[in-house]
């Protein structure tokens, strides 16, 4: 059974012309909407969905804008508004070392160099110096925001989906 991930949520279509405003949860925009590459459009991660193909890709603000073959008018695309955007395990490259898939680092759970458990990996946001991991703190309170750098991030072990960090002062709010 093939694995599918997301990739991009489509949250409005764009012009006339078929083009769909896609939200993106991959660092690899530019080698997942390539034209001639093959995406899933579905709800979910079971493999369900309607198979498409990149025609065009453009990044617009802050979104990426797909146009899909076979798909050239807003009326052919207003139904996969709301719909998620899905790669095949198979499309998946294998990255160097401490390089590492966004659905691998989501979902983690975040413990200090001391042992405390801090919550879990919900989101990353990609700035321009470096990624932001958002942890979901697991007693409550507000999102953790922890830069993926050397100095903060110690130790990834994707097999027991445990990061361990080293937090510098001034990182978590204590409220």
């Amino acid at each position: 059974m093939t694995n599918w991930y997301k990739v991009g949520k489509i949250v409005n279509t764009h012009g006339i012309r078929g083009e769909v405003r896609v939200i993106s949860s991959t660092d690899f925009a530019e080698e997942r909407y390539a034209p001639g590459v093959g995406l899933l459009i579905g709800q979910s991660a079971d493999g369900e969905g309607t198979p498409v193909v990149v025609k065009h890709h453009r990044r617009h603000k802050n979104f990426d804008l797909l146009q899909f073959e076979g798909y050239d008018s807003i009326n052919d695309v207003e139904a996969f508004k709301g719909s998620t955007l899905f790669v095949s395990e198979e499309q998946l490259e294998e990255l160097d070392e401490h390089e590492y898939y966004y659905h691998e680092i989501i979902g983690c759970t975040v413990v200090t160099e001391e042992g405390e458990k801090l919550g879990k990996v919900k989101e990353i946001f990609e700035t321009g110096a470096n990624d932001v991991w958002v942890v979901q703190r697991t007693a409550g309170g507000k999102d953790i925001l922890l830069p993926y750098i050397e100095d903060v991030v110690r130790e990834i072990d994707i097999e027991e989906k445990q990061i361990t960090v080293r937090l510098l002062e001034g990182l978590v709010d204590e409220d």
